[in-house]
């Protein structure tokens, strides 16, 4: 069974985290530095953003899980230390800071950065923050590690369960950022996890991009992918279960808790998109195959027009089959049925295609709730998919208008 446990990132025995402020952002009232560290070496395992554009913390990042191992990861925000120069001198100088300061390898550290991109990154303040950043590590710094990672984000993203595994009460849990430049495609924010399940970085690395496939690659919330996200994963053993090397039950269960995690994380991600008021949630039922089901999902979760009329509470069922038409899935328009779902009550708005009377007056306030489901089933065979997003508000235009000044 799995269970809502508390401690975040720290839930997982034998991880401890911290965030500071060292000034890399103007605000000195909010964290700019964190760190994740485990007790031992870690299994780890990392899935990348897709765009051709990366910053040199991933690079870095990349050659240091080439062993499949690491045991601390360092986050800065304010400054995505991308397309500079000396970008991945600095990302390694931040894993030789770290290192130093818990007595490992440089290379048994991830790196991350996120903010403002073509900005060099000054070592100085991190080289100063450091000290008391390593000093503040502890069971109960999730909190302070969630909030140094964030940019736009307005609430901390963590969560953390329970579940069993080889006879042994095993925990999973994490922290994330993402606000704006979210858009389907692996990655698109920065999600580091911890578990002290004992497990392979093989089978930990087939377990994280299986699951990112279904969860973090099915949430949009403006059609950017970031240049510099990633999603981490360390797996320190210390649950004391036989460690995992194959697919078997233990497998099962661990990848049922790590999408318990991830899929809590994706809505609190979509849920915060930049000026947002409403988390959209698309679920396809009836498709052809997961494929088809899919593509219909992420479509129209990217349709701006529909997420405009998601934040005016508009009942506009026509801008979901619009996008279902130009998502290139093979689907039999004449058979999709739309309807409109939230705490306020579920409204049938299209059938076979058409549309069918209904009310306006009921259709809003089931809009104008905070959380709205789109219900798309197209009738066409047993295959299902969710993603996630959310309204498109006059706010996510204000914030990225002089987002770097």
């Amino acid at each position: 069974m799995i269970k809502l446990i508390e401690g975040g990132v720290c839930a997982a025995k034998g991880f401890t985290a911290a965030g500071v402020h060292c000034g890399i952002r103007k605000n000195k009232t909010k964290n700019d530095l964190s760190l994740i560290f485990s007790s031992c070496p870690a299994s780890a395992a990392a899935v990348y953003t897709t765009n051709m554009v990366k910053g040199a913390p991933l690079q870095v990042t990349q050659d240091h899980l080439l062993d499949g191992q690491a045991q601390a990861i360092i986050c800065n925000s304010g400054n995505a230390n991308t397309c500079n120069a000396d970008g991945a001198e600095v990302a390694q100088a931040m894993c030789a800071l770290a290192a130093e300061q818990l007595g490992i390898s440089p290379r048994n550290v991830v790196v991350a950065s996120t903010g403002v991109i073509g900005q060099k990154l000054d070592i100085a303040p991190i080289a100063s923050g450091i000290a008391p950043l390593a000093a503040a590590l502890s069971e109960q710094g999730s909190g302070d590690a969630a909030e140094g990672i964030m940019t736009t984000d307005t609430v901390k993203k963590e969560v953390a369960v329970s579940f069993e595994a080889g006879g042994k009460t095993c925990r999973i849990g994490g922290i994330a950022k993402g606000s704006g430049m979210i858009h389907p495609n692996m990655a698109t924010m920065l999600v580091f996890l911890t578990t002290d399940v004992s497990i392979s970085p093989n089978m930990l690395q087939k377990a994280l991009s299986g699951d990112v496939a279904n969860t973090f690659n099915m949430v949009s919330v403006d059609g950017d992918t970031s240049t510099n996200d990633m999603v981490c994963v360390l797996a320190n053993g210390m649950a004391g279960n036989a460690c995992i090397c194959e697919e078997n039950d233990d497998f099962a269960a661990f990848c049922r808790a790590l999408n318990s995690v991830t899929v809590h994380l994706c809505r609190l991600i979509a849920g915060d998109g930049e000026g947002a008021t409403k988390l959209l949630e698309c679920k396809v039922t009836g498709a052809a195959g997961v494929a088809c089901a899919k593509t219909v999902a992420k479509s129209v979760i990217c349709s701006s027009l529909l997420k405009a009329a998601m934040f005016g509470a508009d009942a506009n069922w026509g801008r979901v089959l619009c996008a279902i038409g130009y998502s290139g899935a093979r689907v039999d328009v004449n058979k999709i049925d739309v309807a409109f779902r939230s705490a306020a009550g579920e409204i049938a708005v299209c059938r076979q295609g058409s549309g069918v009377d209904f009310s306006e007056e009921k259709a809003k306030e089931i809009l104008t709730r905070k959380e709205i489901e789109i219900l798309v089933e197209l009738n066409s065979g047993n295959a299902s998919a969710t993603a996630w997003g959310c309204d498109l508000t006059y706010e996510y235009v204000r914030i990225n208008g002089d987002y770097r000044t």
